[in-house]
């Protein structure tokens, strides 16, 4: 009899210690992140989209078969985040997808199905079809609003390389905004994949598309004095560089942070060595989150964001064995779909990335 008490007594106690690690050390706790899902494409074509390598008779041979192996993939990975977190994510951005017809596919996989995830996505520009999107859970976000935002070249301080042809026949991902309620408190999404890196270009391309995620979070701070604002996506830059740290406002450090700027937390963690994917053998943090003023420096019981690893870092770099190259001439890296060509049946070739807001 004893034992058996005792055996409750332990079990009780996992349980509330499971459930505080959850709450985190204020109460309420939620899961905010992005993962680039590396060319979730369907095996049909899309009018007017230059998606021809992802059909069955295309270039990469994309078979249902496959398709289905990607979904799985991808749905295992959020499922093993939900794991260790010991709840889904309440909201997560995703990027490197074809249409609203795979989000639904991915959300109905079997690993996930509980998260009752409902999705926000808009029909992009983007030449070969890709978007961003949002999933988030209805139980713990209200939606109230979306937006799509377009790529313009309306700066009035950044120099662009292409010429005013070029720019009329630019095409790139829309950026996504989220607006909604989060534990009754305002917060808005950005999820963005700013343009490429292909031939070393592009970083004044890079720029402009912070300064529009910029420019749309200041409206919104004064139209909704408080607002908690949340920035995620693969920027195709690091947070070193000068997209973030001067179109985003983006700083290492919440102490220097003003109603003006961002908390940036995988600047520091990018210097302490940790990436989200792997470039010619150097490591980069491209999948990036920064929050405001109000989310990195909360009022009293209200929702901020805490350190979640190591006790000093914001952010978590999410990888496991599973998702990552295990031999050849990738090892450690992570472990994508294709490699040279070449079907391997893996994940991404992004690690996903989080943060944590709790209620202090």
């Amino acid at each position: 009899m004893k034992q058996s008490r005792l055996i409750l007594v332990l079990a009780a106690t996992l349980l509330l210690s499971l459930s505080a690690c959850a709450r985190g050390k204020g109460g309420a706790s939620y899961v905010l992140g992005f993962y680039n899902l590396e060319n979730l494409f369907d095996i049909y074509h899309d009018e007017g989209k230059n998606d021809y390598e992802f059909l069955p008779d295309g270039a990469n041979k994309w078979t249902e078969a496959r398709y289905e192996k990607k979904l799985h993939n991808m749905a295992t990975v959020i499922r093993a985040m939900a794991d260790e977190n010991k709840a889904f994510h309440t909201v997560l951005g995703v990027s490197e997808l074809e249409n609203r017809h795979v989000l639904e596919d991915l959300v109905n996989q079997p690993e996930i199905a509980d998260a009752n995830y409902q999705i926000v996505h808009y029909d992009g520009p983007d030449r070969r079809g890709v978007d961003v999107a949002l999933l988030y859970r209805p139980d713990q976000f209200e939606l109230l609003d979306s937006e799509s935002i377009p790529f313009d070249f309306a700066s009035t301080s950044i120099r662009f390389d292409m010429d005013p042809q070029e720019q009329a026949d630019f095409r790139t991902r829309d950026i996504l905004m989220v607006r909604g309620l989060l534990g009754g408190e305002m917060f808005a999404f950005f999820v963005a994949h700013l343009p490429s890196r292909i031939g070393g270009k592009g970083s004044d391309l890079r720029s402009r598309g912070a300064e529009i995620i910029y420019e749309r979070s200041m409206e919104l701070s004064r139209e909704y004095p408080g607002i908690k604002i949340m920035v995620m996506g693969d920027m195709n830059d690091n947070p070193t560089d000068e997209s973030m740290t001067v179109y985003m406002k983006g700083k290492e450090n919440i102490a220097d942070v003003g109603p003006d700027d961002f908390f940036s937390p995988f600047t520091s963690m990018l210097k302490a060595g940790y990436g989200s994917l792997a470039y010619r053998g150097d490591w980069n943090i491209y999948d990036i989150i920064l929050v405001n003023e109000p989310l990195a420096k909360p009022a009293r019981g209200s929702l901020g964001i805490i350190p979640i690893v190591k006790g000093k870092y914001y952010g978590r770099v999410f990888s496991k064995p599973f998702m990552t190259q295990q031999t050849g001439q990738y090892k450690g890296t992570p472990f994508r779909t294709f490699s040279s060509g070449t079907f391997i049946g893996g994940y991404s070739d992004h690690y996903p990335t989080y943060i944590v807001v709790s209620s202090k």
